[in-house]
């Protein structure tokens, strides 16, 4: 069902940040690929998109999206060029739409809109974005095994030793960064958080925050489902924790190797997929 016909004037109220997040969902993204393409949250990118639909009354973010896209106003209100895409969107470009021209025809025009935003995907993604929306979302770029927001099994710690919660968010930047948050609620209800943006090129960068354990920390990427991360502090090595991601990508192994003198520590810890 299509959205309803709405005032030009509805859709001035957009931020250019949520212009761009729904003109991605009209080239065929998920909310979790918008986040790592924008390095963003996946809460991020819902609440902007809610923020949308709050202000312009569209009940449907998808919805919202075509109807922007068919706007003659699209290129002025996000700053492309005035040759950057036709004033009238072309039907080529609706998700869903019936296309009576080319493929050839088809992958030039979404070309160009695609571009204006930095994105980039592959001809055979086009083409199926072009089929259906199934289509579409089976084309998305997949992420990283490791890339979400795992929550630690805490019924394997000893119940002495036991926290309330443990979560930890990875996510890639878009200059190949990644960008980790990490939270714990200790058993009387405290709470201490930690971030950092590394390349996995085991260089130590700071630690915000207030983990205390360590205020930095160095990444190595051995395989895609695999990343250590060396913790230190005032210049000394706290522990190394090797990150390893099971196939069904459900399940993360945390194997931590406690630095000092006397002969290494290992503990295991288990992950479980929150997102």
């Amino acid at each position: 069902m299509m959205a309803p016909e709405q005032p030009s004037s509805s859709l001035a109220v957009l931020t250019a940040k949520e212009i761009e997040i729904l003109r991605l969902l009209t080239a065929g993204h998920t909310v979790k690929s918008i986040a790592v393409r924008l390095g963003r949250s996946e809460a991020s990118i819902n609440e902007r998109l809610r923020d949308a639909r709050r202000k312009t009354g569209v009940g449907s973010s998808r919805e919202l999206a075509r109807l922007l896209d068919s706007q003659k106003n699209w290129d002025r209100k996000i700053d492309l060029p005035a040759n950057a895409s036709p004033p009238d969107t072309p039907a080529a470009l609706v998700p869903g739409a019936r296309h009576s021209g080319s493929k050839g025809v088809i992958l030039m025009l979404a070309a160009i809109p695609l571009a204006a935003v930095g994105l980039y995907l592959a001809a055979p993604g086009l083409e199926n974005h072009q089929s259906t929306p199934v289509a579409a979302h089976a084309a998305a770029p997949r992420q990283p095994p490791l890339v979400g927001t795992w929550s630690l099994d805490v019924m394997r710690i000893p119940a002495d030793e036991r926290p309330q919660r443990v979560t930890i968010a990875f996510r890639i930047a878009s200059d190949g960064k990644w960008s980790s948050e990490v939270e714990i609620v200790a058993p009387d209800g405290s709470s201490r958080h930690g971030e950092s943006t590394a390349a996995t090129d085991g260089v130590p960068v700071p630690i915000t925050g207030n983990l205390g354990f360590a205020d930095t920390v160095s990444l190595r990427q051995p395989a895609p489902n695999t990343l250590v991360a060396t913790f230190g502090k005032k210049g000394a090595p706290v522990s190394t924790r090797v990150y390893t991601v099971e196939k069904d990508r459900k399940a993360m192994k945390e194997t931590i190797i406690w630095a000092g003198e006397s002969i290494p520590k290992l503990e295991t810890t288990y992950f479980t997929r929150i997102d």
